[in-house]
């Protein structure tokens, strides 16, 4: 993935800063979150529906170490949905912007985040 910078949608970007309020996590870190729920919807996100015109991360502060790890899943998600390398900035884009979106519908506190993890760690292993 050739991606160095990652622009989000004002409306993640807006509620990054209250998930950030709420949890005390920094924005890169619930941002992978939110990409991982993202992952987990069967829906393929539309990378039309989240303008690049607020808070911008630098790939590295986004992803640090676990850069393959991100980017694999990534792939996998792209293989399913039937697209191809091509795909893969704009879809990473749609994931973390619609993953921080309803993320924010999920969590009012870090007690929510654990219990998401849980249910979706349950989810995996019962399939």
């Amino acid at each position: 993935m050739r991606l160095n910078k990652l622009k989000l949608c004002k409306d993640a970007s807006d509620r990054l800063k209250h998930l950030k309020a709420k949890t005390g996590l920094a924005p890169n870190i619930l941002s992978r979150v939110g990409f991982c729920l993202s992952l987990s919807d069967q829906a393929i996100p539309n990378p039309a529906s989240y303008a690049e015109d607020d808070r911008e991360f630098n790939r590295y502060t986004l992803l640090g170490e676990w850069d393959e790890l991100f980017t694999a899943l990534l792939r996998q998600r792209l293989a399913k949905d039937g697209l191809g390398d091509s795909d893969l900035e704009e879809q990473f884009r749609a994931h973390v912007n619609r993953g921080v979106i309803a993320l924010f519908g999920l969590v009012k506190g870090t007690a929510d985040l654990v219990d998401l993890a849980i249910r979706q760690f349950s989810t995996i292993s019962t399939r």
